[in-house]
C-alpha cells in the first residue's frame, strides 16, 4: 500500500508490551507519531528509541503521542526494552508494536521488499487528531532519524492549523 498525505490514517489492533491498543481509540483527540524501527536489536535502534522517550516533555507540550513498531514479537519487545535500559539509561515511556504479522507494516507500505522483506524501513508518519497523515519520512535501515527535526515538523503543522482556525473563524 502507499501511503499519502491527507489521508487516514489505517486504524489497527496489535499488540505491544504494555498491552493490546486500537490505533485510532488510543490516540483520540491527540496527534500521532508512528515510527518504525528494522528489528529490536538493529543498529542505532537503542538510541533511536531511548531519544523518543527522553522527549517526553516536548510530546506532552504539543499533545503528541508516539508509538513504535518493529516486525518482532512482544518478548523481544520486552527484551529490548531491558536492555536498552541497561545501555541508555532510558525506560520506554511509549508503546511499541508487535508487528510479527507485518499487519501494520503492510497497512502503512513500511517494508520494501526489494531491501530487506524481514524488516521494516524506518519510517516516521504524523497524524492529526482527525486521523489524516499529515508527514510521511523513509530513511533506509542503517539510517537513524532526527526526533527533534520531527518535532519542529510537528509545530509548523501545529501553527499551521491555528492559522488557518482563525481565518475561517
Amino acid at each position: 500500500m502507499i501511503m499519502r498525505l491527507g489521508q487516514i490514517a489505517p486504524d489497527f489492533e496489535q499488540d505491544t508490551a504494555n498491552g493490546s491498543i486500537r490505533f485510532h481509540n488510543w490516540l483520540g483527540t491527540s496527534w500521532g507519531v508512528l515510527f518504525s524501527h528494522p528489528h529490536d536489536y538493529a543498529s542505532i535502534s537503542h538510541a533511536e528509541l531511548a531519544e523518543v522517550a527522553r522527549l517526553k516533555p516536548e510530546w506532552d507540550r504539543r499533545n503528541v503521542k508516539p508509538v513504535g513498531l518493529s516486525l518482532d514479537t512482544v518478548e523481544s519487545h520486552r527484551d529490548f526494552e531491558q536492555a536498552a535500559e541497561l545501555v541508555e539509561g532510558r525506560v520506554f515511556n511509549f508503546p511499541v508494536v508487535a508487528d510479527c504479522d507485518r499487519t501494520v507494516a503492510d497497512l502503512y507500505g513500511m517494508v520494501h521488499p526489494d531491501i530487506d522483506p524481514t524488516a521494516t524501513a524506518r519510517c516516521v508518519f504524523v497524524i492529526d487528531p482527525r486521523k489524516r497523515v499529515r508527514l510521511i519520512h523513509a530513511f533506509p535501515p542503517c539510517v537513524g532519524r532526527n526526533f527533534r527535526d520531527i518535532l519542529r515538523a510537528i509545530d509548523g503543522l501545529q501553527r499551521a492549523d491555528a492559522q488557518s482556525a482563525r481565518e475561517f473563524a
